[in-house]
């Protein structure tokens, strides 16, 4: 199992990134996986996650209505698109799945099996 994420940077509050996670040893039609981050003093948090078997979501309060979460299988890619960012979204960005039988709210509360090394995000004000 390997996921390694990309797209993360520097943009202004307001702005926007699209950030990838490309996955390998196990396909992107079971299951949950998802976007964790943490800001330097604070513990991870899951911000939004997927259930790639039935495609329901869910998202923290923290990033709802801003943030979106998809998978495409074909590509073996999930994908997190970020809008409206605020510097309190600056962090390590992480891609995790959970390869049993985790929810999309599971995978975010407990966190995941498998974890990507991270991409920054820094969003100045």
């Amino acid at each position: 199992v390997q996921l390694v994420e990309s797209g993360g940077g520097l943009v202004q509050a307001g702005g926007s990134l699209r950030l990838s996670c490309a996955v390998t040893g196990f396909t992107l039609n079971r299951p949950a996986i998802g976007w964790f981050r943490q800001a330097p003093g604070k513990e991870r948090e899951g911000v939004s996650c997927l259930s790639t078997w039935n495609d329901i979501t869910h998202y923290s309060d923290s990033v709802k209505g801003r943030f979106t979460v998809s998978a495409d299988a074909a590509k073996s890619t999930v994908y997190l698109q970020m809008d409206n960012l605020r510097p309190e979204d600056t962090a390590v960005y992480y891609c995790g799945v959970d390869l049993g039988h985790s929810s999309s709210y599971e995978l975010c509360k407990r966190g995941p099996s498998d974890w990507g090394q991270g991409t920054q995000v820094t969003v100045s004000s």
